[in-house]
């Protein structure tokens, strides 16, 4: 058998991280002595044949880069782990690469070794480490470990946590420090103790956060009064007011807040926070609002949450009459996670240069000064924080006549090319990264290369791998695909009224310049059969997970401003549909509702609360647009012409669970439908009430508003249109003649009112599910910008505790059916049900789900659709079902990575796996079910992972 593993972790200057010795020595990791043990672990179980066995030998090397990965993931730089984590690791890997004997004969040395030194203590007992432990201050003196301070910090963390051990994180911590360690590290083991809990109970991630809040409170005061400080919540509770007054001079003379904020009545303000609100955040949510939104000086973080909440409400608050009274309004909002702005308004509001607005649309023009001048108009829009959608139809295809040259055009993808290049560079101040969306009507000569621009072979310089792409479908290419038809490709400087054509419109006019390419007359055109584009369309949305399907058509005819332009595309994450020209881009200014908070203690939707909420967060939004930067003039001018904002929701999958209704289910469509006309009606009258107080938007009259036809009364508008290929739900419950009668009184303020974001990072702020998202897995690690983070689903725990089913089996099952209840047999069937994960589910719920919350939006929403095991059959009827259920845009295809799949591939009950209402009968793709995606030379599906880190939809 290996010596003792102490032997195995000998200095060496390999790596910035340390172990620690059983004795509270430091020592310098080194990962090839994990080798070395594993090695004689095997000679000690096999003999001197393991020796030149390559099997074990390349087994070796593999479980040695595997415990090394593990323990060292989640570390910072300089990090130091213990020595029985170490060999923890050396264990499980021996498991689960089912080396049995090999780990048992370890776990019994391990075993025989800790009683040695038992008895070895017996006899010659050691000083207390307490007493023998010294820190190192940041000016490099030593003092003794205050074990008190750190038993006290503990305690006030877990107050009113009652599955927490507080002694075991005590325990915990003194393990993983040292003598000399210094003041940050010793933070750095409180925080890491609780997380390695996170696991086995949720509220571990709650008192992650709060022995969190006592680093940030350290670092916070200490700068903004110059000296070294700390403070305990309790004591914080006296301190907060002072501390805001302080941090406002502080961040105003360092040049990092507006000057005007130091007018406010700061007394009045440091009276209204509310300091026990920080211990509400979840560990993933504090970490992401420390690394990515607290303002900072040369490195060092100086604001707390509520000085950040407080910062945010004031920014907005700036020109109103009683400014304090409406950021004491906004904050309360914000601080209670009833709402959160969008990340770019956190970001920026207070700031010397305030971009609170999250989208932009442009539509790109067929000459040279005119697209790049859309290049540099993308980099400034870019740099503060802006998500972009580009529409490129307008621009030739390839081999079209150039007349000032008298050439051929390269087409659209070169410029692609450039645009691409354009985000990476500018990556928004190193916030989060820069993103683009470039979108192209599906009769565009140039579609089929737009098609491939994501993949990973060919011509390199025809492809764009960081740049999102969404194909802009018209209702007749749809037409087309159900009935077999022939579909014609244009360059569009030949058929130039196409770009800005919608409905049957488009429809007459492609069918001339179809009879117009039969007869000569235009040069450059390709026919090919609808279904073979489609094919290819779905073919590389599976491979690449690009380009994204939205459709034309429904957001224009549905639009409440088709009376004053055309929208050509939607943003980067597909929920915003504004109109755009050379004159205007569009601006979106977003925010979501929290809806759990919204569900009362006797599981009801609470409509009062609601109607109070969306009140506020309307007044909010609109306030963002005169107040906004605006980094290029086309900006502002539209948006102070329509003014238009986007309310969406959060927590959804959130509010289904304290409602106990699964998500594949009528009930939770119907819950859907009932939460958002509730949202549409209050956040409609709201406009309506800003408009009486200061105005109606500029081009209000001409308007659906004006014209009393609101965004449920536009379906019949769309159905005109579509005829039998639109089948989408109109009922209502809601008093609409009233509002109805009130907008045509009062008028809107803002053109577009809702949308549905993606909400990926404010909802890891506010510790709930994603906008309308269900849950990914039960249990998981999730990456981000902030690092990786255990996420545990509390609402399951929570059932599982009160049936006596929640143990270490549960976690370890969880572990390995990967956060799946389904294959778990003492589970109940109503649990396996209520905690379906996304890749469970029949994935035409969530079409059924988006199609009743679309009645009600005059905006779209980002919709994600997740298929374990895609095929072109399924992935035909998903797609035709979304556009006939009148969907505007889907977002990302969600797939499972293979080896996954094949851990969950038990099939789940019948009570998991109900199906909706069977979709229209649409003709299929006559006899290619599934041949394009065969899986020949392809070894997963390549569509965006969820738990990418450099996706923009995970931020």
């Amino acid at each position: 058998m290996a010596s003792e593993a102490e032997n195995y972790i000998q200095p060496s200057s390999e790596t910035g991280y340390k172990v620690i010795r059983r004795n509270g020595k430091v020592t310098e990791f080194n990962s090839s002595k994990i080798a070395v043990a594993l090695t004689k672990a095997f000679l000690a179980v096999e003999g001197q044949a393991a020796k030149d066995s390559r099997r074990i030998h390349e087994t070796v090397a593999e479980l040695t880069s595997q415990v090394s990965e593990n323990l060292l993931r989640r570390l910072d730089d300089g990090g130091t782990v213990h020595i029985e984590d170490i060999q923890d690791q050396v264990e499980l890997a021996l498991m689960r690469a089912g080396e049995y004997k090999v780990a048992r004969s370890y776990v019994v040395y391990r075993e025989q070794q800790s009683q040695k030194r038992a008895e070895e203590e017996r006899k010659h007992p050691q000083p207390a480490n307490e007493s023998t432990l010294h820190v190192t201050l940041a000016d490099g003196t030593r003092q003794p470990l205050d074990i008190e301070r750190l038993r006290n910090l503990i305690d006030e963390a877990c107050e009113g946590l009652a599955q927490v051990d507080n002694a075991a994180i005590l325990r915990d911590t003194q393990r993983n420090i040292f003598d000399g360690v210094s003041e940050k590290d010793v933070e750095k083991a409180l925080i890491m103790s609780a997380r390695t809990f996170i696991e086995k109970d949720p509220a571990y991630s709650t008192l992650a956060a709060r022995l969190l809040m006592d680093s940030i409170r350290r670092e916070a005061l200490s700068f903004v009064y110059k000296t070294p400080r700390q403070a305990s919540q309790g004591e914080m509770a006296d301190q907060y007011k002072d501390y805001f007054k302080t941090y406002v001079r502080t961040a105003i003379e360092n040049e990092l807040i507006d000057s005007e904020l130091g007018l406010y009545d700061l007394e009045r303000l440091g009276n209204a926070l509310k300091p026990e609100n920080d211990f509400s955040f979840t560990y993933l949510g504090l970490q992401t609002l420390y690394d990515r939104y607290f303002i900072h000086y040369d490195g060092t973080r100086f604001e707390l949450p509520q000085a950040f909440y407080m910062r945010v409400a004031m920014g907005l608050a700036i020109n109103e009459i009683d400014r304090e009274a409406r950021a004491i309004e906004f904050y309360n909002l914000l601080s209670s996670f009833d709402f959160m702005s969008s990340t770019p308004t956190l970001f920026n509001a207070g700031t010397l240069r305030p971009q609170l607005s999250s989208c932009y649309l442009t539509t790109v023009p067929d000459d040279l000064s005119g697209i790049y001048s859309a290049m540099r108009d993308n980099a400034l829009l870019s740099k503060y924080a802006g998500g972009l959608g580009n529409d490129w139809t307008r621009v030739r295809g390839l081999g079209a006549h150039i007349k000032g040259t008298n050439g051929k055009s390269q087409g659209v993808v070169p410029f692609l090319k450039v645009a691409n290049d354009t985000a990476v560079a500018v990556n928004q101040g190193g916030k989060r990264k820069g993103a683009v969306c470039a979108y192209l009507e599906t009769w565009h000569i140039d579609v089929e290369e737009f098609l491939d621009l994501r993949k990973n072979t060919g011509d390199d310089r025809r492809r764009t791998h960081d740049m999102n792409t969404a194909n802009w479908i018209p209702d007749l290419f749809m037409k087309r695909v159900a009935e077999e038809g022939q579909w014609t490709l244009f360059s569009p400087e030949e058929v130039p009224d196409l770009h800005d054509l919608t409905g049957l419109g488009f429809e007459k006019a492609y069918a001339e310049y179809e009879e117009k390419a039969a007869r000569g007359e235009i040069r450059n055109f390709k026919t090919m059969p609808a279904t073979d584009l489609w094919r290819k369309m779905l073919g590389m949305l599976f491979e690449t997970g690009h380009p994204w399907i939205t459709f034309k058509d429904p957001c224009n005819l549905r639009s409440p401003q088709q009376h004053i332009g055309v929208v050509h595309s939607s943003n980067l994450c597909t929920e915003i549909t504004l109109n755009t020209s050379d004159q205007e881009i569009a601006v979106c200014n977003l925010g979501s509702v929290n809806m759990v908070q919204h569900i009362d203690a006797n599981g009801k939707l609470d409509k009062e609360k609601l109607n109070r909420t969306i009140k506020t967060a309307m007044r909010m939004l609109d306030n963002v647009i005169e107040y906004n930067y605006y980094s290029v003039p086309q900006a502002r001018h539209s948006n102070l012409l329509h003014r238009p904002v986007g309310l969406g929701i959060m927590g959804f999958q959130d509010a289904l669970y304290k409602l106990r209704i699964p998500y594949s289910t009528e009930e939770a469509v119907k819950f859907a439908d009932e939460s958002m006309e509730a949202v549409s009606y209050y956040a409609i009258d709201a406009s309506s009430d800003l408009a009486a107080e200061r105005g109606k938007y500029k081009s209000y009259e001409g308007s659906l508003w004006s014209k009393g036809i609101l965004p449920i009364d536009s379906i019949k508008i769309l159905k005109e249109a579509r005829g039998e290929y639109l089948q989408q739900d109109e009922s209502k419950t809601m008093d609409w003649d009233a509002l109805r009668d009130k907008v045509k009184r009062q008028g809107m303020r803002n053109s577009n009112t809702m949308a549905i974001a993606p909400t990926a990072t404010i909802s890891n702020i506010c510790g709930v599910s994603q906008s309308i998202e269900p849950t990914y897995q039960n249990l998981f690690v999730k990456s981000n910008l902030s690092g990786e983070f255990t996420v545990i689903n509390p609402y399951m725990v929570e059932d599982l505790k009160q049936r006596g089913l929640w143990d270490d089996v549960m976690i370890n099952d969880l572990k390995y059916y990967d956060g799946s209840l389904q294959a778990i047999d003492r589970v109940p069937a109503e649990l396996k049900a209520l905690y379906t994960t996304a890749f469970e589910m029949d994935a035409r719920w969530l079409i059924e789900a988006a199609s009743r919350r679309q009645k009600w939006l005059d905006q779209a929403q980002s919709l994600n659709l997740y298929m374990a095991e895609p095929s072109g059959k399924k992935m035909d009827n998903l797609y035709k079902l979304a556009w006939v259920r009148g969907l505007k845009t889907t977002y990302y295809l969600r797939s499972m990575g293979a080896t996954g799949a094949e851990k969950t591939s038990t099939a789940p009950t019948t009570a998991t796996t109900a199906k909706p209402s069977a979709p229209p009968v649409l003709k299929p793709v006559a006899k290619q079910e599934d041949d394009f995606i065969s899986g020949e030379g392809i070894d997963a599906p390549k569509a965006c992972s969820i738990l990418e880190p450099d996706c923009e939809a995970c931020q």
